[in-house]
């Protein structure tokens, strides 16, 4: 029996680290050296880059890398990078963006660009003592972290406010130091959790010199919030209900507009219907985020977190129809950066930034917001008229194809015969056998 036991792994070479992997979980070792092997970057420093990023690697995962055209947003328009690798996004966002683009484009607002902090810690003491030493708390505090928002305050943001939250009703004897923050183009998570950590120091300090009559004071931890509902942005579309129609849609004769609010009145309704709805919205999310190098989990922990924020999980957009006017409107907290971190980096993120104009984090914000309305629109508009699956499998097709090994000419043929056919797996099995039954 192989021992998949291992001490100082970490401490392998990245070549003894494959070879330990290979030998000891794969079938094939010397298929899984190979193809481990075969994704590494062929540019050493490019690769020394990548290696950086993370621990114990040992090979990069690749994934499509494509571009959504004919995004106007705010009377701009851009090519939107998205990585994804599922079928048929893309191509809706790009669908989308197209369609949206000769009826007066998306637009965005941002509503706030604020971040939290938190320092979390326990007090056995009276919450009116707390209280009453609070402002020479919150002055020491900012006093102390001068040297460290030095530079930020210079680009405009910084520390907003520092306020006191009482949780001991709920976690006994444990209040929180909840503060606000302004990161401008970058997303401070480093800038944030220094700036909390000498918070703690500060009062586990004050608590010493001034309260240790009164109290015992213990800091439990210091760590941003990835909950930013006070960092949000709102894009919307609007036109009149007649140029929603489509000349030559099979679905013409269809009420589109009615028909798509009653689909998102649905996803308000109904969270089984709201969890599905959300996730296309982040299918454009993600991809944008992913290539621009920014957070996509704590992207989707916050807006998932947004969504159930009147005590019901329910969708992140609404549709209303008024006065003749269809309105689609997504509104959702998205804390990026375009300074720091992978922004810089990763060669592809820097290229995606450089791809969108180079914009600010509030743009960046915008651009993300606005793709995953298209996203959303594009699923939508799909589902109450054709149906979602025709066109996602059209876009399946080629993965169904490579898994079912078929040769160029049959690739050929059967993309040039399949026309409006059912798409599945199964089908296009039969085809091929079909075909090669014949031959």
């Amino acid at each position: 029996m192989t021992n998949k036991h291992i001490q100082g792994f970490s401490k392998l070479s990245k070549e003894g680290k494959i070879e330990w992997i290979a030998n000891t979980f794969s079938t094939y070792p010397e298929e899984t050296i190979q193809i481990l092997s075969s994704f590494w970057q062929t540019d050493r420093a490019c690769q020394k880059v990548f290696d950086g990023f993370s621990e114990n690697t040992i090979s990069n995962f690749h994934l499509p890398y494509g571009i959504a055209p004919n995004f106007l947003i705010d009377g701009e328009f851009y090519a939107v990078p998205m990585v994804i690798e599922e079928s048929s996004v893309v191509a809706a966002a790009a669908s989308a963006a197209k369609y949206w683009s000769v009826r007066g484009g998306i637009k965005t607002e941002i509503l706030g660009t604020t971040k939290i902090g938190q320092v979390s810690f326990k007090w056995s003491g009276s919450k009116t003592i707390l209280e009453q030493h609070f402002e020479q708390i919150k002055t020491a505090m900012i006093a102390e972290v001068g040297e460290i928002t030095l530079n930020m305050n210079k680009r405009g943001g910084g520390i907003l406010d520092i306020a006191l939250v009482d949780l001991s009703k709920d976690v006994d004897q444990v209040y929180q130091i909840k503060a606000s923050f302004e990161t401008c183009d970058s997303m401070g998570a480093n800038f944030i959790n220094t700036c909390l950590e000498q918070f703690a120091v500060t009062l586990k300090q004050y608590a010493i010199n001034h309260l240790s009559q009164s109290g015992d004071l213990e800091v439990v931890m210091c760590i941003l919030s990835n909950y930013t509902d006070g960092c949000v942005v709102k894009a919307y579309v609007e036109c009149p209900v007649e140029e929603l129609k489509v000349p030559g849609d099979d679905n013409n004769h269809v009420d589109l507009s009615e028909k798509f609010k009653t689909a998102v009145d649905i996803a308000i309704a109904d969270p089984y219907r709201a969890v599905t709805h959300n996730k296309g919205i982040f299918n454009g999310i993600d991809a944008v985020v992913l290539a621009t190098g920014n957070d996509f989990r704590a992207i989707e922990a916050s807006g998932h977190a947004y969504a159930s924020r009147t005590g019901q999980y329910r969708s992140l957009s609404t549709c209303t129809i008024q006065d003749g006017i269809f309105r689609f409107e997504l509104e959702l907290p998205l804390a990026v950066g375009t300074v720091g971190g992978l922004t810089k980096l990763h060669p592809l993120a820097k290229l995606s930034l450089e791809i969108l104009d180079n914009p600010s984090a509030s743009q960046l914000m915008s651009i993300i917001a606005a793709t995953g309305l298209a996203q959303n629109f594009a699923a939508l508009k799909s589902l109450v008229t054709t149906g979602i699956q025709r066109g996602h499998m059209k876009m399946h097709l080629q993965n169904i194809l490579n898994q079912l090994e078929a040769t160029e000419e049959e690739n050929a043929t059967i993309v040039s015969t399949i026309g409006e056919q059912q798409i599945s797996y199964t089908s296009v099995r039969k085809m091929i056998e079909d075909m090669r039954t014949t031959v």
